[in-house]
């Protein structure tokens, strides 16, 4: 299986810089280690993340695509979704098979089929419409329910200016 993750890969960054998906850009960290990537997330249009560019990485198993990549954000975001250490949390990125707690169907966790492309198009699309029922950030969460127009619209604005002043560093 490692040949053939390897191989996947390959095969995945060679398509993603031939073809550019809207959006976000992707490649590897260090050329000599397919299992590593970075990605830059444009701030999805008519959102409040509108404008930003959010750097984050992959990290892809051995036995990638049986199990999923886990993804941190390297730049702050406030978001929910994503812990305070920058760790994204939804369905997709979650191990597959049964949710021991009942709340996620095993088709909505993570299969085999996903690449990088569908999983950067769940987190462009979890940017724009958080899932307040099972945050990583309760904090994040709680602002988002009960201030969104307030204190969450406040803390994400400085977080899509700091994405601006490092994006490129």
């Amino acid at each position: 299986i490692f040949f053939f993750s390897l191989l996947l890969l390959l095969k995945c960054c060679f398509l993603l810089n031939k073809n550019p998906v809207e959006g976000f850009s992707a490649g590897l960290i260090e050329d000599s280690d397919l299992y590593r990537w970075e990605v830059l997330i444009i701030g999805p249009p008519d959102t409040l993340y509108e404008g930003g560019v959010f750097k984050a990485h992959l990290t892809f198993p051995k036995d990638y695509p049986l199990r999923p990549p886990k993804m941190k954000f390297i730049t702050d975001i406030w978001h929910p979704n994503v812990d305070k250490n920058g760790d994204v949390c939804i369905s997709i990125l979650h191990e597959p098979g049964e949710d021991k707690y009942g709340y996620e169907k095993p088709e909505e966790r993570w299969l085999p089929i996903h690449t990088v492309e569908t999983i950067m198009i769940s987190v462009i699309s979890m940017l724009a419409d958080p899932n307040g029922d099972s945050p990583a950030n309760v904090d994040a969460a709680k602002e988002w329910r009960e201030d969104r127009h307030g204190a969450f619209k406040r803390k994400v604005a400085r977080c899509v200016r700091k994405s601006q002043e490092t994006a490129f560093e």
